[in-house]
């Protein structure tokens, strides 16, 4: 089991410096941060760039693997960020993860940008994810699709990580988890549904079933493929205490999940805990 720490990117370059190095001197195997222009009640307050956050994790640390939570077509587009993840994964030196989504159909990256709304979210992930595959595995990519166009579009030096950086991916519903079944090497879901802990668990377990029938479906073991559980979306905060953050966990490792990602504490609001948790918890070593 690996246990992951989101580092939400909204601090100044010091104190993100001290949380990112925190992260692995903490013992945790990998750090995520959000990939949102904005996010919910914490819009109005600082907010920095996802990939210049995760160029600062890579550069302060030496072992843990990076990534984001999660990149998706309302706020990027394949062939530049095709570049970022080049750079991200020279930067980790083959330490960085690509964790993709579909994106949400409303919330302010889509207000903010104007957006409107795609013909289909899902078709637009299908083709976003198809087209970085090819723009990180292939020398020169000339796409002409419903959503994106690359012309001629080179791609070197490529990743360190051969073929290319592993693909995570975001799917809380049948067709997304069809999706990341047949396009990923791995999974990563916050849940669904319920109000309280038995009725989220309830919806993991649901999930974690259809994963794996998925991919019997795209020809692979049933058991393979990563699982990442990021616990934000559970009705209670995990790191509310460290008894709580290890029934987490070990409830995760019954149903099968290979990852466990739980959010760094705030002061207050969302994410409101102690910091202290995080010298508590019990964190397994990473295989």
């Amino acid at each position: 089991m690996r246990i992951g720490l989101t580092v939400l990117p909204e601090h100044p370059r010091d104190e993100a410096t001290r949380r990112w190095r925190a992260v692995e001197e903490l013992g945790f195997a990998t750090g995520w941060t959000y990939d949102h222009l904005g996010w919910r009640t914490l819009v109005d307050g600082p907010w920095y760039g996802a990939v210049p956050t995760l160029a600062l994790a890579a550069l302060v640390t030496e072992r843990i693997e990076i990534g984001p939570f999660v990149v998706s077509p309302n706020v990027r587009s394949p062939v530049p960020f095709a570049r970022d993840v080049i750079t991200l994964d020279d930067l980790s030196r083959g330490r960085f993860t690509a964790a993709l989504g579909a994106g949400t159909p409303r919330g302010y990256d889509t207000e903010v940008l104007g957006l409107p709304r795609p013909g289909s979210r899902l078709a637009r992930f299908e083709e976003f994810t198809v087209l970085l595959d090819r723009l990180l595995t292939e020398e020169r990519v000339t796409h002409h699709g419903t959503y994106y166009e690359a012309v001629e579009a080179r791609t070197a030096p490529g990743c360190v990580q051969r073929p290319r950086v592993p693909f995570v991916l975001a799917a809380d519903g049948p067709r997304t988890v069809d999706l990341a079944a047949r396009l990923g090497e791995g999974w990563v879901t916050t849940g669904r549904g319920g109000d309280d802990l038995d009725g989220w668990w309830a919806g993991v377990a649901d999930l974690g079933t259809a994963y794996g029938e998925a991919r019997a479906r795209a020809g692979h073991d049933p058991a393979s493929g990563r699982r990442v559980l990021n616990t934000d979306g559970a009705p209670v905060y995990p790191l509310s205490s460290a008894g709580l953050f290890d029934d987490v966990v070990g409830r995760a490792g019954e149903l099968g999940f290979t990852d466990v990602a739980v959010a760094w504490p705030r002061r207050e609001g969302v994410f409101a805990g102690d910091e202290d948790v995080l010298t508590a918890i019990t964190v397994p070593s990473s295989p």
